[in-house]
């Protein structure tokens, strides 16, 4: 359910109210009893952050803002109170609550109002019975705040949101093709081109990989360009994003064991981040030109499936012995990544759920990143930590490229049983030819149980991080 937030300048005694304040004295203004406001005093000395006040007819919520620990540290702690409140708001019934900021930090502001948003997401298509959350309005008082902050932060969640909402349909329904609709009617909603190449079009461009992935499937695949390009760009070459698109992983002739397959729709979060932060870079029109490149299929066994010991033929003319028909993304990835040659980048990163080696060594709590351009890794990281996606570089040595090579092609897809994160982004670099980094979300993507305001299912990783990349970006620190 989404919510609506608008700036309001004065305060009903009737709302249920969130009160972010910096200390007790700050709260005297409120209607608060002595005895509910020595409640209070006496809550925040005994060193207490959040304060619930009953008063029958509205709930009052006063949380104290902290102040000791780093910034990125403070703003994660206040999405996650944000989340607690909406669940506590949602519990109650609460249809709209009024937050009255005394705190006067807009980031912080924006945090705790940016959990209780995301936290408030829910995907109920399915449900036979809806039991939805009844929050949908949030009424702010701030000085600190302004309009195009609350328009800014209402763009990024929705697009987190369309993200969420991606990964979250099953294969029976999101296929490559309606994918690529989707993806077109994104591109209509917020005004950027979107092209889609068809399966004639994809083996006319001898996408080796694309179409080695796709031949065990019924559905054709795609290859999806997304391009905004406002009007005074301040970069001359572009920003490319690429999105790994698998709507359904099998694992092809080397079939993933039940367990395993669990879950797989959300092979295509990639492709989800890729799109959606377009989707939020053009509603927000920023000035920078943003490509996106998003190549799309399931990998299912079938007659004529790709099998181990195939030789394929990628884009660029570069021959892969198949060792494992379920490394597949890396395929598809390569085909775009060496399209992306033609539109001489200024950078280019690739998302993709790609490797359980990733997830393993990390888990949920973050991206596994390696590259070929330090500037351009120390900005994403950057950006991982004020959004709070962050990023773990991992070393990238050339005597990994060594686990990839084949005896009867030029490389193959995969490097064996050690650093299996790492010599997947190597194959990857094969393809490239220019500065690069490769994220590995296979831990974050999607999550089986309920995760703060990430939610469960689908978490849109990648839309927020790339939000924040574009919008502070300067091509002066390439």
């Amino acid at each position: 359910m989404s919510i609506s937030i608008h700036k309001l300048n004065k305060i009903s005694g009737k709302e249920n109210l969130l009160v972010f304040a910096n200390n007790v004295e700050q709260l005297k203004d409120l209607a608060l009893s002595k005895p509910e406001f020595d409640f209070v005093k006496t809550q925040i000395k005994d060193d207490k952050k959040k304060v619930f006040v009953n008063q029958y007819h509205r709930q009052i919520v006063i949380l104290i803002n902290e102040t000791k620990d780093e910034l990125f540290i403070s703003l994660e702690k206040l999405r996650k109170s944000g989340n607690a409140f909406q669940k506590f708001f949602n519990d109650e019934k609460a249809k709209s609550i009024s937050i009255i900021d005394f705190a006067n930090d807009p980031l912080k502001t924006i945090a705790l109002l940016e959990g209780i948003e995301l936290g408030n997401y829910q995907f109920l298509k399915y449900k036979s019975e809806k039991k939805t959350n009844t929050l949908t309005e949030i009424k702010l008082y701030s000085n600190s705040v302004k309009t195009d902050d609350i328009l800014k932060l209402n763009i990024i969640i929705e697009a987190t949101l369309k993200a969420r909402d991606l990964i979250n349909e099953p294969l029976s329904y999101l296929t490559a093709e309606v994918l690529s609709e989707q993806i077109q009617k994104m591109g209509k909603e917020a005004g950027f081109n979107v092209e889609v190449f068809n399966k004639i079009k994809i083996e006319s461009l001898k996408m080796g990989g694309l179409l080695a992935v796709n031949k065990g499937s019924i559905d054709p695949p795609t290859f999806n360009i997304l391009e905004w390009n406002p009007e005074k760009a301040k970069n001359k070459k572009p920003i490319i994003l690429v999105g790994k698109g698998i709507v359904f992983d099998t694992g092809g002739m080397n079939l993933k064991p039940g367990s395993s397959m669990d879950g797989m729709k959300c092979d295509m979060s990639g492709a989800a981040a890729v799109a959606s932060a377009i989707y939020a870079v053009a509603k927000a029109k920023l000035p920078y030109h943003v490509i996106g490149l998003i190549p799309a299929t399931d990998n299912r066994p079938d007659g004529n499936a790709y099998v181990p010991g195939d030789i394929l033929k990628m884009h660029d003319g570069t021959t892969v012995e198949v060792f494992s028909t379920d490394a597949e993304g890396r395929l598809i990835l390569a085909d775009a990544l060496s399209y992306a040659k033609k539109y001489k980048p200024e950078v280019v990163i690739d998302i993709a759920t790609l490797t359980g080696a990733a997830s393993r060594a990390i888990g949920k709590y973050g991206i596994v990143a390696m590259g070929n351009n330090e500037p351009l890794m120390r900005k994403l990281k950057n950006s991982g930590e004020a959004v709070n996606e962050r990023i773990a570089e991992f070393p990238f040595w050339d005597e990994y490229a060594e686990l990839i090579k084949s005896e009867i092609a030029d490389l193959k897809n995969i490097g064996g049983v050690e650093a299996g994160a790492i010599t997947a982004g190597k194959f990857l670099e094969h393809f490239t030819s220019y500065p690069w980094v490769h994220l590995d979300i296979a831990g974050p993507a999607f999550v089986e149980s309920k995760y703060n305001y990430r939610g469960i299912g689908g978490t849109g990783v990648g839309v927020r991080l790339f939000f924040d990349f574009i919008a502070n970006y300067s091509n002066k620190d390439k």
